[in-house]
């Protein structure tokens, strides 16, 4: 089966990661069958004032609304497999850890948890404080895969694109994709 992958962004800082992972997914296209979009309005509103564009608006997958629970994969029987968090905001996270499906994002995430299927938080936040790293400690007991967007810097990144490259490389290695990437060693 082709991966079938749920994108969800959030409010949290870090839209340049958003908009790397879509980019590459879309450069995937074998690896994936699917790929559907659900962002929230603050993810938006980042994106716009980080990227100063609204690259958001002309995107190459399906988006759905932060509150239709009728999107596919809003059930288990949608069978997507995958579900990517970039960027996961502690908020988000913290309604994850909780089981609080109040929206397409968390119900979605619910329903990748219970299904024992891939769930991958980029988190931006930093510092972390005692309940954030509670959140993540819940989320990662019941399957989830905590990836902080913190990125490396082995390749000698020469821009902000590069750098951001470091991080979304990884999140697509998370999630069992094959790609071209600088290789520690290699």
């Amino acid at each position: 089966m082709n991966n079938r992958i749920v994108v969800a962004v959030t409010g949290a800082s870090g839209s340049i990661y958003a908009r790397q992972l879509l980019s590459k997914l879309a450069a995937l296209k074998g690896q994936v069958e699917q790929v559907a979009i659900v962002m929230t309005e603050n993810a938006k509103t980042v994106w716009e004032t980080e990227l100063e564009d609204k690259g958001f608006e002309n995107l190459p997958f399906p988006v759905f609304s932060q509150h239709d629970f009728h999107a596919p994969f809003a059930s288990g029987s949608g069978r997507y497999n995958i579900m990517i968090i970039c960027p996961c905001s502690m908020g988000t996270l913290g309604r994850i850890a909780g089981g609080i499906s109040n929206d397409l994002i968390t119900r979605a995430a619910d329903v990748v948890l219970k299904e024992r299927r891939r769930l991958i938080c980029v988190l931006r936040d930093t510092p972390y404080n005692l309940v954030h790293i509670r959140n993540m400690q819940t989320v990662t007991e019941a399957g989830g895969i905590i990836c902080p967007a913190t990125p490396s810097f082995y390749s000698k990144p020469r821009t902000i694109e590069e750098v951001a490259a470091t991080v979304t490389d990884r999140v697509i290695d998370l999630a069992g994709l094959q790609q071209d990437t600088f290789r520690w060693g290699e």
